[in-house]
């Protein structure tokens, strides 16, 4: 019976392609340079000498002209395609996978910050000719860790807002021709639709979420979706995904730009937006105390349960929670200067 189980269970697992190798002892730079084929293509090791990607026909090809490398170098080599049954799992896999995309998402949005910070203060009349030159290899990165990104990291829509801020603005010093962003809808028009998110939701979605629901449309529907090739409905509203009606701008996070653009600006919802913004950026921005608690609440609501609605009733108790915190500080403050 036992072993039925696993089989079933094996039945509905993803599937893995392995590439198992020996590289000889000589020449020494033979194991870096395999070593960088092998980042560049986003494989992660799951064991000494043996890496993983997703198992597709582009992966395949990937694979084999690695192999091919370590052969001709008189390594031994060889691809399979796997099942995980017992011992590592899949999502023990696709967080290794998220876990090194999104370090290359930290680079990147550091990158950009510091780039961001010499456009400011280059005067548009002096040459720009280096920061855009910057900002070209700055865009190339970011495609080519997105190309490699096979399991929707959190660190991109971060990248993503950075790059079209530093964008937005070059462009509007006649340095670059823009892209087109897709126009937000008008606030009398954001009620009675459906909002539509990646699947795996965390702070930033959760939080969106709920600002929806709380102070939006108390009706909203929510429904989550792959990262990629999502063609939304005509009564559908995107948020914090890539080309979305609302997602990061500059360096703010979705839930600073949806509370922005709904003209909500009451003072507990901003600390909230800050606390959301420093666990979602991770660039410190506010310093707020309370971001690393609720850091952990949220891991710990992600890590139990895959269900996206479940996390999002989870993680509206906590937002609620802080709402009401921020709300009675609020008051007391003004309770004190009204009897001063």
């Amino acid at each position: 019976m036992k072993d039925a189980q696993i089989l079933a269970q094996a039945a509905q697992s993803e599937r893995w392609l392995l590439l198992i190798h020996q590289l000889p002892a000589k020449p020494a730079y033979l194991r870096v340079k395999i070593w960088r084929r092998l980042q560049a293509l986003g494989a992660v090791a799951v064991k000494n000498a043996v890496y993983a990607l997703p198992a597709s026909e582009h992966s395949q090809e990937d694979f084999q002209w690695v192999l091919k490398e370590i052969l001709d170098a008189g390594g031994e080599a060889m691809v399979c395609e796997a099942r995980l049954i017992d011992g590592l799992s899949d999502a023990d896999i696709r967080a290794q996978f998220n876990a090194a995309r999104d370090q290359d998402y930290a680079d990147i949005a550091t990158e950009a910050r510091v780039l961001r910070a010499r456009v400011a203060e280059t005067p548009a009349t002096e040459s720009r000719a280096e920061l855009k030159a910057q900002f070209a290899r700055l865009k190339s990165r970011r495609a080519q860790t997105v190309a490699i990104d096979f399991f929707d990291a959190n660190g991109r829509q971060a990248v993503d807002g950075l790059v079209g801020g530093l964008e937005q603005s070059l462009a509007e010093q006649g340095e670059l021709m823009t892209s087109e962003r897709t126009p937000a809808p008008a606030v009398e028009k954001l009620t009675g639709r459906v909002w539509v998110t990646r699947i795996g939701v965390h702070v930033d979605r959760i939080g969106c979420a709920w600002l929806v629901r709380r102070f939006i449309d108390r009706t909203a529907a929510f429904k989550f979706v792959p990262p990629k090739g999502y063609t939304p409905e005509p009564n559908e509203l995107r948020f914090d995904m890539f080309d979305a009606e609302f997602t990061h701008e500059g360096d703010r996070c979705s839930f600073e730009v949806l509370m922005t653009r709904a003209g909500l600006d009451d003072p507990a919802l901003i600390a909230i937006a800050e606390i959301v913004h420093d666990i979602d950026l991770k660039d410190e921005k506010f310093g707020r105390e309370e971001a690393p608690g609720i850091k952990t609440l949220i891991n710990g609501i992600c890590a139990d349960t895959r269900d996206d609605d479940e996390r999002l009733v989870r993680g509206a108790a906590i937002f609620d929670d802080l709402y009401a915190v921020f709300s009675r500080k609020r008051g007391a403050r003004t309770e004190r200067k009204t009897e001063s």
